[in-house]
């Protein structure tokens, strides 16, 4: 079960501490959009238990893209630890829930994610490790129609996917791309009224 050691409140939560996830953290970071990374997701729950599904990994990198992302994940994890991004590698997460009356037509939803120290509030989402037919039960299950596009049912829920892929791993370059895009989406949400931010940095290097 959950613990109730305490409830923390930000913008985003990152489920993974991998690749995809310091990608989205360093992303968010530059934006000036608070985040806190947590690993894994043994468990993905709607408001009920018996609604809860494993989650299969996708993230495993084949021999071809080893070396980059080896190199790639270097550079995130000194991004990370030189401006202080909040990555929580021994936290699990073990259930989401939507809160807000739980309600799945609300304009801005938030969530729960539960770890087995606490509870931690957000209104985004990104997920990194999940397989496309356990996110679809996942969205139908929040009382959503899923139709074709999955990934727009769950943005509109305010759920993010990074470097999952329906078939295959996305590559490390992809992933880039991907939370790239994540962080400008996010970023417009939180700051509506601000141009989005230049890349610069190192990490801006980074991203194709």
């Amino acid at each position: 079960m959950p613990g109730n050691a305490g409830t923390e409140q930000t913008t985003t939560v990152i489920i993974g501490t991998g690749l995809s996830g310091l990608a989205v953290a360093a992303e968010l970071c530059r934006r000036g959009v608070d985040s806190i990374v947590v690993d894994g997701l043994d468990l993905l729950g709607a408001a009920q238990p018996a609604n809860t599904a494993s989650l299969q990994r996708c993230d495993a990198a084949d021999s071809v893209n080893l070396r980059e992302r080896n190199e790639i994940l270097r550079h995130l994890r000194n991004y990370a630890a030189s401006h202080d991004v909040d990555v929580r590698n021994t936290t699990r997460a073990i259930q989401l829930t939507m809160v807000n009356g739980g309600s799945p037509l609300a304009s801005a939803p938030q969530w729960e994610v539960h770890t087995p120290t606490g509870i931690l509030v957000a209104d985004h989402i990104v997920l990194t490790r999940c397989a496309h037919s356990q996110l679809r039960r996942m969205v139908n299950d929040f009382g959503m129609a899923v139709g074709r596009n999955l990934t727009a049912a769950m943005r509109a829920i305010g759920i993010y996917l990074v470097g999952v892929g329906e078939l295959i791993t996305p590559s490390p370059k992809e992933v880039l791309r991907q939370a790239k895009t994540v962080g400008q989406a996010i970023s417009a949400r939180v700051h509506p009224e601000s141009v989005a931010y230049p890349a610069t940095g190192s990490f801006a290097a980074l991203s194709c």
